[in-house]
């Protein structure tokens, strides 16, 4: 019995080590089978316990299908048997993703957000109005509040209107209106109220957590 006995260090590498020894070793022996009936036959075998060990997967769309995949991919490509579904090829498992793009509309600027370009995108497509002229105003006041917040502790309306002017292609200028955006100083207060409300909220809970708290 000692002399049979099986080493980690001396076994083959798993392929997919969540299925384990005994599902690579049921792959294997399949590969092995020159009958072809017989092949398919251990294949489905296979596929119907690795379904077993994946219960809560059964309702996942292609289900199925990624089981024969990984049953092929157990088998190193090596399996030849009749499969529902197109077999996979190592070069197309091994190829590289796609780099996705960052969806960034304007990285000069992104302490702003994309939220604020939504915004823009909304008032040039609306026609002059009062509700327009409010909304360029919000706007304006929002990309203030987002500048102080990653900048500094003041800032000119006239920063703030040459780039919203940029953002927006030159769809909105108001760089020589009247318009006065709130003071950087009401701005910040606000940001201060709200961070301490957040704070206090954070102390309070954990205040009543400590008292609900069991001692033992």
């Amino acid at each position: 019995m000692i002399e049979n006995i099986e080493y980690n260090t001396e076994r083959s590498q798993l392929i997919i080590p969540e299925y384990g020894r005994h599902i690579q070793k049921m792959v294997d022996h399949a590969v092995a089978i020159e009958d072809d009936e017989e092949r398919n036959k251990v294949a489905k075998s296979i596929i119907d316990v690795m379904g077993n060990m994946n219960p809560h997967l059964r309702d996942v769309a292609d289900f199925k299908h990624k089981l024969w995949d990984q049953l092929f991919i157990i088998s190193d490509f090596k399996l030849e048997v009749d499969s529902p579904f197109e077999k996979p090829s190592r070069e197309e498992l091994s190829a590289r993703p796609e780099r996705l793009e960052y969806p960034q509309n304007f990285p000069k600027y992104r302490f702003y957000g994309n939220n604020i370009k939504r915004m823009i995108d909304v008032a040039l497509r609306w026609e002059e109005s009062d509700l327009k002229q409010a909304l360029i105003t919000t706007i304006a006041n929002h990309m203030k509040k987002c500048f102080l917040n990653w900048n500094k502790d003041t800032v000119e309306d006239a920063v703030i209107f040459d780039h919203l002017y940029e953002l927006s292609k030159g769809g909105i200028d108001i760089r020589t209106s009247e318009m006065v955006l709130t003071e950087s100083q009401t701005l910040l207060k606000s940001k201060s109220r709200h961070s301490n409300t957040k704070g206090k909220n954070y102390s309070n809970r954990n205040k009543n957590n400590s008292k609900n708290r069991k001692r033992h």
